[in-house]
Order: structure tokens, then C-alpha cells, then sequence
């Protein structure tokens, strides 16, 4: 290397201390090089393992992820995420569609183009709505979350979004218990009503609209007086391992960085934080 060969012509018994000075710049010139090196094969080790991670789960086709039939719920969590499962009309963009089947093969989504609901007005094999539900503080929160392919707004497009309302009851039984409000994703936060109005309810549940806005059209959600439709539900402990697992570590946001993420709101690591930006309270 060219440095190399000039410190080995340097006599440094017979230079002037100003010679240090010279040594210094090419030991520091060498050693910036080899720290920018490092952070840059650091990265690229992160981006590989994290490509990796990602690389274990499977993708197919949008229109091809089998919907979970609902099953008969049992518990008084199952039977009250049943009883107060919302009604949703979609007035903007994509249809709810299954994100991940029995095997754990995931949704590989929809490039952001083309118009807001194109190639996502529904699937043939069925829609799907996930749910999962615990205490939070002193209310039980139900959160419900439904998948789109594609979501997007003006310039800023993406490959697959997450919808989700999260239903506040005093207690989770299903005979006894009563809605104390709801919150919904609605532009980079969630929009809380407490209580809901009877117009906005189909006995016990709640109507909602995906709908667009006028500034940024995106996919958010908001009560309507219009009632919509409902989808198979499936909770999240009623998932099979394998589904379980291919949401917890698919790449939903498609982003190596993310300055913004749109995981999954119903793993653990994404669960308890929106309860707690949902909290109305």
C-alpha cells in the first residue's frame, strides 16, 4: 500500500518534529478508513441476519391466503370478541383479506400503485378479522385488527397495512359486561370514543368505515352510521403455532430501517404499546 511505502522511506532519527505531524495524518487517514469499514460490514452483517430472519417465512399470493373458518368460541374472552366483533364498510381502498393461512404461509401483499382498492376488492376464499384481548389497566380491552394488501396515500405508497379498533368493556364476560368505548387507527394515532353513540351501534357492535380523508387519503377508520360487513374471526391463541409465528416474524413494513413501522399489532411486541396509546381513559 502506498502508505506503507512512504513511512518506510521515512527516517524518523533524522526529521524534524513537524515529520510527527506527517506520520499522524496517515495513521489517522488509515484509521478513519478502517472505522467507516467496520460500521459498513456491521450493516451489512445486521441487513443479512435480518434478511435471514425474514427469508424463513413463506410468501404467496394475496389472493390465495386461506381464511381460518371462525370456531366456536369457548371462553368468555372468545365469546365476547365474538359478540362485540365490529361491522365494517369500506368506503376506501382495500377489502380486509386474510393475512396468513393454517400452514404459515403470509401474504406477500400488493405493490402501493394503481388505484387504492386495485386488485384487493375481496377475496374468493373469504376475509378475515384478528383479534386478541387481555386486562389493560381496569378495563378489558379487545383489540381487533384486519389486514389490507396495499395501503397508500399521495405519494407515499406501501405493500400491506394494518387496520385496527380496539373495544373497551368493564369486564370480558359476555353476558354481563358493557362497552365502555372504542379507539381507532386514525392517521398516525388512535381516534378514542367514549361512549359510542347508539346510532353508531348494531346492538353490540359498533359501525365502522375505512375511509380515505381529503388531505392525505390513506386507510383509517371512523364510526359510520352505515352498517357494513363482518369477517371470520380468529383470536389470536386460536391461531396454529405455525400462523402464530409466520406473523410474528413477517416483514410487513418492507423496510431494512424503519423510521415507521406497521407490524403486526397483535404480537407481543407491538400489543401492549398500541393499548397504551389507545387508552381513552
Amino acid at each position: 500500500m502506498r502508505w506503507a511505502a512512504q513511512l518506510a522511506n521515512v527516517d524518523f532519527t533524522s526529521q524534524k518534529p513537524h515529520c510527527a505531524a506527517q506520520v499522524y495524518q496517515y495513521t489517522s487517514t488509515t484509521s478513519s478508513k478502517f472505522n467507516h469499514e467496520v460500521v459498513r460490514l456491521t450493516f451489512l452483517a445486521a441487513v443479512a441476519s435480518l434478511v435471514a430472519i425474514h427469508a424463513e417465512v413463506t410468501y404467496i399470493n394475496h389472493d390465495r391466503v386461506q381464511p381460518f373458518p371462525q370456531p366456536k368460541p369457548t371462553t368468555d374472552s372468545e365469546k365476547a370478541a365474538v359478540k362485540y366483533k365490529p361491522r365494517l364498510h369500506v368506503s376506501y381502498g382495500c377489502q380486509p383479506y386474510p393475512a396468513v393461512q393454517a400452514d404459515g404461509a403470509v401474504s406477500a401483499g400488493l405493490r402501493g400503485t394503481g388505484p387504492a382498492n386495485g386488485e384487493c376488492t375481496g377475496s374468493t376464499l373469504g376475509s378475515q378479522v384478528y383479534a386478541r384481548s387481555d386486562w389493560y389497566k381496569d378495563k378489558w380491552a379487545i383489540m381487533y385488527a384486519w389486514y389490507l394488501p396495499k395501503g397508500q396515500y399521495d405519494r407515499y405508497r406501501r405493500r400491506h397495512f394494518w387496520e385496527v379498533a380496539v373495544v373497551w368493556l368493564d369486564n370480558p364476560s359476555p353476558e354481563n359486561s358493557t362497552m365502555l368505548g372504542v379507539s381507532l387507527n386514525s392517521v398516525w394515532r388512535l381516534k378514542t370514543y367514549t361512549p359510542v353513540e347508539a346510532k353508531y351501534l348494531d346492538g353490540a357492535r359498533v359501525k365502522l368505515e375505512s375511509y380515505g380523508g381529503w388531505t392525505y387519503p390513506r386507510p383509517k377508520l371512523q364510526l359510520t352510521e352505515q352498517a357494513g360487513g363482518t369477517q371470520a374471526l380468529i383470536t389470536w391463541e386460536q391461531l396454529t403455532d405455525e400462523a402464530r409465528d409466520a406473523l410474528r416474524n413477517a416483514n410487513f413494513d418492507a423496510r431494512p430501517i424503519k423510521i415507521g413501522t406497521w407490524q403486526m399489532p397483535l404480537k407481543d411486541e407491538a400489543f401492549y404499546d398500541r393499548l397504551e396509546d389507545a387508552w381513552p381513559f
